[in-house]
């Protein structure tokens, strides 16, 4: 056995793994789709508030100076809106996901996928009731810094068991919620560059790293 041979056997052992440790199906078409879906739901948003309040921090203005009536009205609509976009996000995710473990010939639901699912969901489910906490307390400024810190956080966990790619992602994420934190008016606008344009960038760089 030459060393070309040695080189291509240690690469095939590297590569198998790897394979065994880390859930490498993720697709990068998913990430657009949910990218756009994030825009739609951002766009659905901004509709609404515009036709209450036109200026670009209007939908903490209209939260903090309308009445119980139209604070339930705007928090059914968001909510609304938010479950829908999540719903497709997974959907999509899944499919797309399912078609590339099939087309590399990889198990979908293997211990790597466990592992990495489980570590996204941990904080990712605690950031979902500590906003929902927030939403009760009427601290509806802070919801989408806290969404983007705590989905960042989540991607950065789980970046461990899948392509380190994700951990820029959660990085940017987290810097995001913190600017969005700190600039409360401007969290939707922040809430749809993290979820819409960001996962866009990071989906398209996925698709031509490692599925082209």
């Amino acid at each position: 056995m030459n060393e070309k041979d040695h080189l291509k056997t240690l690469s095939d052992i590297k590569n198998i793994m790897e394979r065994s440790s880390r859930f490498l199906s993720l697709s990068g078409f998913s990430g657009i789709f949910i990218g756009f879906y994030a825009l739609a739901g951002a766009t659905a948003a901004w509709w609404y508030v515009n036709n209450n309040n036109s200026e670009i921090t209007g939908y903490y203005n209209l939260v903090t100076a309308s009445d119980a009536e139209t604070y339930k009205s705007f928090l059914a609509f968001f909510m609304g809106d938010a479950l829908l976009v999540l719903f497709l996000s997974l959907i999509t995710g899944y499919l797309l996901t399912q078609r590339l473990a099939k087309k590399h010939g990889l198990i979908i639901w293997d211990s790597s996928a466990k592992r990495m699912l489980i570590n996204l969901l941990i904080p990712l489910v605690t950031g979902g009731f500590f906003c929902l906490i927030m939403v009760q307390h009427n601290l509806l400024g802070l919801v989408a810094p806290s969404m983007l810190i705590f989905y960042g956080l989540s991607l950065l966990n789980a970046s461990k068991y899948t392509y380190n790619d994700i951990r820029y992602l959660g990085v940017i994420e987290i810097i995001l919620g913190l600017i969005a934190a700190v600039n409360i008016g401007y969290g939707l606008l922040l809430w749809a560059f993290g979820f819409g344009v960001m996962h866009i960038i990071y989906g398209i760089t996925m698709y031509y790293k490692y599925e082209r």
